[in-house]
């Protein structure tokens, strides 16, 4: 009987140990598992849809960062923008707080990002954050879906502008002209006419970034999407860094949107939707963060 309390006793102590260990290391394998699900750090260059092409490629100096570059010709019939809905009033919202994947799916688009900066928003831990997808959200700068303006403008945040006519345009102006059917804000112009904007902040750091940016006519968009915070996959680039890239891209006019934890790209495919970059949101890596609103596209086939 004492040779077998022994054993039993040695069993059960394993048996904790193992599952001690097992709540230690479970942590690490989740993380790992979603560093395995971020895009792999290789060029690629693909038509998504009519009009549209994808482009990414890695750096690896001053430090690694995967870039995503989205060129979509609006000139291509069926390319439509469509900014996020703003809530009916009265309410106690302007928009409710979506995952850019979701919003794709809503509204039955081809590839969407997230667009502007938005409060309230903290993020404290992975189970502790707002906004949760729901709640209610408020878009810095104007807002504008099918022509209803349903945010504000804010001074110095110029504006991302669509017509009627399937043109861009933007502006300096907080405020976007009549006739605007969808708008989006942004915190600073990045170029300017074909002039790159020297950025003066002194807190000029590393970080995950989104820009939109123009060709002269209007006629053409470019989506850039930097990953950052995230060692040895992609740290970020600096204002100044996305200056340049937008630069050498040969826009005319560049606009940075919300990044950090927010950046986005989603496509459409025929197994619902995909992120094409590496959001991080509450430090997970290709955990998507509601936001505010977002910035989308319909395209044929």
């Amino acid at each position: 009987m004492h040779y077998r309390y022994k054993v039993y006793t040695r069993r059960f102590l394993l048996a904790i140990g193992i599952g001690l260990l097992g709540l230690l290391l479970s942590p690490l394998i989740f993380y790992g598992w979603r560093c395995f699900l971020r895009p792999s750090r290789t060029d690629m260059e693909q038509v998504l849809f009519r009009g549209i092409v994808y482009k990414r490629y890695p750096l690896s100096t001053p430090r690694p960062t995967m870039i995503h570059i989205v060129t979509i010709d609006l000139k291509t019939p069926g390319v439509k923008a469509l900014v996020t809905p703003g809530e009916p009033k009265p309410t106690d919202r302007e928009t409710s707080a979506r995952k850019t994947s979701d919003f794709l799916k809503e509204f039955k688009l081809q590839l969407a990002i997230n667009a502007s900066f938005f409060h309230h928003f903290h993020e404290k831990s992975p189970w502790e954050y707002y906004p949760h997808s729901g709640d209610p959200s408020y878009p810095i700068g104007e807002a504008i879906s099918n022509g209803y303006r349903y945010s504000p403008p804010e001074a110095n945040f110029p504006m991302l502008c669509f017509s009627a006519q399937n043109r861009a345009q933007i502006l300096k102006s907080d405020k976007c002209p009549e006739g605007t059917t969808q708008g989006v804000a942004g915190n600073q112009l990045l170029v300017y006419r074909g002039q790159a904007i020297d950025d003066n902040s002194n807190d000029d750091k590393p970080y995950p970034r989104v820009a939109a940016a123009i060709n002269r006519e209007g006629t053409k968009l470019w989506l850039i999407l930097v990953d950052g915070k995230q060692p040895l996959y992609s740290e970020g680039i600096t204002i100044a860094e996305l200056t340049k890239t937008v630069t050498d891209l040969g826009v005319y006019t560049a606009l940075n949107l919300d990044g950090g934890g927010s950046t986005t790209l989603v496509i459409g495919t025929n197994n619902g939707s995909k992120v094409l970059n590496a959001p991080i949101h509450t430090r997970v890596p290709m955990r998507e963060r509601p936001v505010g609103n977002h910035l989308g596209f319909f395209a044929a086939e």
